[in-house]
């Protein structure tokens, strides 16, 4: 990176497309995705469901899209899904499960790590009554802010919820960051979900899309979602072609991500009155009140952007920084501090 370049910090989604994956879009083989005559569309798909250990698969154009598409396939209008009151379904999703599926969102206070207890969630799972609706889903995140959940805990969530009858879906949108840090396969960590979203351009590089998977019946109910959503996509497999590079090219290098994430954050961890907290590709700040606009402006003037979070700040690495961004942008803010 030069010294001139511009080290955005905001999201792992702001990503442009490498040289390797621009040419897999020249090659793509593409048809009509609506016909199932796309093959690099029918590739990907097949290639996700076997990363995951799912039966099927389904591209659909954005992790959101993805994530109301299951909730859509699981819950009926006035059924009841719980989730984190952290989680993105909950917070970040223009509440599209309510607003367009009729679908009662029960958000439960998530503790530091941003996981569920089972005594919560069972407690929270209603009675057959008319006076309330019928809990229908648990729908949990794997990670939570860049903190990795435990693949085992969520198994006895998914086994402690299933007997009562409710289904489990997993919002994987950074999935592939937690199986690196854990060391695990992805299909390992999704065992007990009924259904997966795994989002291709948070961290994986790719420009647009995501991936929804799990049984064949499910992903059939998927597919006729998708296009009631508008999501019917005809020669998708210039996009598709970025995911399948996606999908085989960045997710080992994931590592390096965590591993500028640590730098960063032990560059500025001896700071004075700046609070840091690291996981994974994010690493989180707390400046005092009176610091929030001014810092931000100071690394503006550095070619640094960071997010306009309040009271923490989030920077997250990716694919497009390196290691001498990270030295630029630890030079920076201590200079702020000084």
């Amino acid at each position: 990176m030069s010294e001139e370049a511009t080290i955005d910090l905001r999201s792992d989604t702001v990503t442009r497309p490498s040289a390797g994956m621009y040419q897999a879009i020249l090659d793509a083989t593409v048809g009509d995705d609506v016909y199932g005559e796309d093959e690099t569309v029918n590739r990907l798909e097949t290639t996700a469901a076997q990363l995951l250990g799912k039966e099927a698969g389904l591209f659909l154009s954005s992790a959101t899209q993805a994530n109301l598409t299951a909730m859509l396939a699981h819950n009926a209008r006035g059924e009841e899904i719980l989730l984190g009151d952290q989680y993105h379904i909950y917070t970040d999703e223009a509440g599209g499960c309510s607003a367009l599926g009729g679908i009662v969102m029960h958000p439960l206070p998530t503790d530091e790590s941003g996981g569920l207890s089972v005594p919560q969630v069972l407690d929270a799972i209603k009675e057959d009554d008319p006076h309330q609706p019928i809990t229908r889903t648990l729908a949990l995140e794997n990670t939570v802010s860049g903190q990795v959940q435990d693949p085992e805990h969520h198994r006895a969530l998914a086994e402690a919820v299933r007997a009562q009858g409710l289904k489990v879906h997993l919002d994987g949108a950074r999935l592939m960051n937690a199986a690196v840090a854990l060391n695990m396969t992805a299909a390992q960590i999704v065992a007990p979900f009924d259904s997966v979203m795994m989002c291709l351009s948070k961290g994986l590089g790719a420009p647009v899309g995501a991936m929804l998977c799990g049984s064949t019946s499910f992903i059939k109910t998927a597919r006729r979602l998708r296009k009631q959503l508008g999501g019917g996509m005809r020669q998708a497999g210039i996009l598709a072609a970025c995911g399948l590079y996606a999908l085989e090219q960045n997710i080992a290098r994931l590592v390096f991500d965590h591993d500028r994430a640590r730098q960063l954050a032990e560059g500025i961890s001896n700071i004075a009155g700046l609070p840091v907290r690291h996981q994974t590709n994010m690493v989180f700040i707390e400046p005092e009140a009176k610091d929030l606009e001014p810092l931000r402006l100071h690394l503006e003037s550095h070619q640094i952007v960071i997010g306009r979070q309040k009271p923490r700040i989030r920077l997250v690495t990716h694919l497009d920084i390196d290691s001498a961004g990270i030295d630029r942008t630890v030079t920076a803010i201590h200079s702020f501090y000084r």
